[in-house]
């Protein structure tokens, strides 16, 4: 008899241990992606990522042979990964999900393939070009039942999680207003790629100049900030400071969201000095002031002002590959979140609006 239990507590140790390692091995699989483009500069983050083993590229659609030569050469890209066309690359490879790395006007296109497939989608942001790309978006997503992601650089600021968490402690009282700075001296200026600049700088294919290209790191952040609540309304100035380098956009945005007891300003533009990212929030008792990514500063009533760095982001939330497995492995539900289409969408509206102000010179009530 005690041979029997004996023996049952050992085979019982390893189907628990053979269960234990298989969890391990699914957590630690690597996502296998199809990237949609190449004339997006931030395809050098995917791209060093894959050197580095950290992801498997399957195959990259981009029909402009240039581009494939040129990442081809720098990043050790076998030939064999390179196909003209997404459809083909996708029936072929059946990927986890597709990165897309194009024009944000091509971004419909990527969800109008992949969403009948079941595939996800991440892109970089943001979600559109326009609120009628984004509404076609969103209902591809619900009908096929698909996640369809966005990526920011932000998303993925410590600073920035180690503000929201501190807010929500309730320690800084209401908020009252969010100031968010997004630009640099401009895309040209520092240095982009000419096929990056090409649709960048094309208000067709970018749904707008700084407006859109930075202006929706702040509609997003405020979007999340506010858990999700739309804004009662929205008024921007968009300024053309060069027209003879930037003929077809606007070149510098200030949008002004309006939500109830609290007011948003997002500051856009390719004019600054300087490339800045940072995060400024007003309380009640409080201010608190993310100036990079790590570095935060806060301020209570009694002006007691202390500086501190924010610590790493759990694994599953520290950079957007990361992310996106845990959200198609189930351990993250990308419902409520800076990524989330949810969230996103009200982005979009909230660029839309500043679009229309801007052209109108009027206060848009949503």
């Amino acid at each position: 008899m005690k041979n029997t239990l004996l023996f049952n507590k050992i085979v019982l140790l390893l189907l628990l241990t053979g269960f234990t390692n298989s969890l391990a091995a699914q957590q630690q699989k690597k996502l296998r992606v199809v990237i949609a483009g190449l004339n997006h500069d931030h395809i050098h983050n995917v791209l060093h990522e894959y050197n580095e083993g950290n992801v498997i590229v399957l195959g990259i659609a981009e029909p402009n042979r240039a581009l494939q030569i040129k990442y081809a050469k720098q990043y050790h890209l076998p030939d064999s990964i390179f196909y003209t066309d997404l459809k083909t690359l996708v029936a072929a490879k059946k990927p986890d999900a597709v990165l897309a790395y194009n024009a944000v006007s091509d971004h419909l296109a990527v969800v109008q393939l992949c969403a009948p497939l079941g595939i996800p989608v991440m892109v970089e942001k943001p979600l559109a070009a326009t609120l009628q790309q984004a509404k076609q978006i969103e209902a591809l997503a619900v009908r096929y039942n698909v996640k369809v992601l966005t990526n920011y650089e932000t998303t993925w600021y410590p600073s920035y999680h180690d503000v929201y968490a501190d807010l929500k402690q309730g320690s800084f009282g209401q908020i009252r207003k969010m100031v968010v700075h997004d630009g640099h001296q401009g895309p040209k200026e520092i240095g982009c790629s000419p096929e990056f600049l090409n649709w960048l700088t094309d208000p067709a294919k970018n749904g707008a100049g700084a407006l859109n290209d930075f202006g929706c790191y702040g509609a997003d952040l405020m979007t999340w900030l506010m858990n999700g609540k739309k804004p009662i309304a929205v008024t921007a100035v968009a300024r053309h400071y060069k027209p003879d380098v930037y003929p077809k956009v606007e070149d510098d945005a200030t949008i002004i969201i309006e939500y109830p007891g609290a007011t948003g300003m997002i500051e856009a533009s390719w004019n600054w000095p300087f490339s800045i990212k940072d995060l400024e929030v007003f309380g009640e008792t409080g201010y608190i002031h993310a100036l990079d990514n790590s570095n935060i500063t806060t301020r209570m009533r009694e002006n007691t002002v202390t500086t501190k760095k924010a610590g790493p982001l759990a694994g599953n939330i520290s950079n957007p590959l990361a992310y996106l497995a845990a959200v198609l492995g189930n351990q993250l539900p990308a419902t409520d979140d800076l990524s989330s289409l949810k969230y996103n969408m009200i982005v979009m509206e909230i660029l839309d609006a500043a679009k229309r102000s801007a052209a109108t010179g009027k206060r848009i009530v949503l």
